[in-house]
């Protein structure tokens, strides 16, 4: 019992420690809205372009067999899911900006988290989109004979669209260092 209540106490004191003026705590909350946002980006990212990348290796496998030439177009579809990422590290490298002034990341760490994560959530999702219709493109090229390019790649741009949206709103809420 007394080790707990020692424990309790340290524990006690530390938490004041924690959220001092110093803004230790709260410049943490702020960064780890900064490193969520592309973290969560580059995930959608992965996920979207693997999904597609699948649906390309089985198309391109369906080409070798009926001994047709393999489609360089199946790269440009399952590629478009990276543009997330960078869309990410553009407001990320923006919020870094603000870190540099202690008394704005201390008064603005949930506005600073809340951006991070609202761009890693919304490029996460656009890129995991993207790679999900970029699949069922792939699909399509391969059963329709190339067919439809144009339409998939104005499918893949309205998704594309949200990701931008996300981009230039976060930006526009970043607090001015």
């Amino acid at each position: 019992m007394a080790t707990l209540t020692a424990f309790v106490g340290s524990f006690a004191l530390g938490v004041p420690t924690l959220l001092a003026a110093n803004g230790t705590f709260w410049r943490f909350l702020a960064e780890m809205g900064d490193v969520m946002a592309l973290g969560m980006a580059a995930l959608g990212s992965a996920i979207g372009i693997g999904m597609a990348g699948q649906a390309a290796a089985g198309a391109w496998a369906k080409e070798a067999r009926a001994g047709r030439n393999l489609s360089f177009t199946y790269i440009i579809l399952l590629g478009m899911p990276i543009s997330q990422t960078l869309y990410a590290m553009i407001v990320m490298n923006n919020m870094r900006s603000v870190f540099a002034n202690i008394e704005i990341t201390v008064s603005e760490a949930g506005l600073l988290l809340g951006i991070g994560l609202a761009t890693g959530m919304g490029e996460m999702l656009s890129a995991w989109m993207q790679g999900l219709i970029g699949a069922a493109g792939i699909r399509a090229l391969s059963d329709g004979g190339g067919k439809g390019f144009a339409f998939i790649i104005i499918a893949m741009g309205v998704v594309e669209t949200v990701g931008i949206f996300t981009m230039v709103f976060m930006l526009g809420m970043i607090p001015a260092a």
